[in-house]
Formats: C-alpha cells, sequence, structure tokens
C-alpha cells in the first residue's frame, strides 16, 4: 500500500464545496484500489487528497492516484473547474536528517 498525495487547486475566485470530504469520499468506486482517503482544504480553493492505494509499485499508485483524480474532476461537478497542480508519494524528510549519536 502506498500514500500518495495529490494537490487540486480551483481558480481564483472558486471555492471548494463545504461538504468536499463527503462528495470526495463517495465518489471512490472499488476499482479504484483505493483503501482510504484523506481529504485536507489547504486555503478555499486548494485541496490536497492523501490516497492509500494498494499497487504493486510506487510508479503504478502514482499512476492510480493520478487517474482517480482525473475522474473525479470530470464527474464530481463542484470539482469541474479545478485541476491537478501534482500528485507523488510525500517525503519524510526527518528520516534522511542526520541522527545524534550517544
Amino acid at each position: 500500500m502506498y500514500l500518495v498525495h495529490a494537490h487540486l487547486e480551483l481558480p481564483p475566485g472558486d471555492h471548494l464545496p463545504p461538504d468536499v470530504r463527503e462528495l470526495v469520499r463517495s465518489s471512490i468506486v472499488p476499482s479504484d484500489h483505493v483503501e482510504h482517503v484523506a481529504v485536507h482544504p489547504r486555503s478555499p480553493s486548494r485541496l490536497t487528497l492523501g490516497f492509500y492505494l494498494l499497487a504493486d509499485r510506487l510508479g503504478e499508485a502514482e499512476e492510480r492516484a493520478v487517474r482517480v483524480c482525473g475522474r473525479l474532476l470530470c464527474e464530481v461537478p463542484q470539482l469541474a473547474t479545478a485541476r491537478l497542480t501534482g500528485a507523488g508519494v510525500p517525503l519524510m524528510p526527518l528520516a534522511f536528517e542526520a541522527q545524534p549519536v550517544d
């Protein structure tokens, strides 16, 4: 399973619907292979979706997240004006920092 973050942005002046979480979650179908989706509004016009996807490899998970977003933008009228600005597995910076040695 992979966590892939997808970033959506609405045009200036457009705002996310108040029920965006329910809209996104109810639009996920079994063939998406999404085990869970976390919905994080970042501003009135920006949204990050955290997809927990079943996939055999990282590239497949990222491609699947992009396809799911494309479908959401086509099928959820309230997101029709949004655009996908990026998708990828989030890096964990603390895991790569030097650790003190006692």
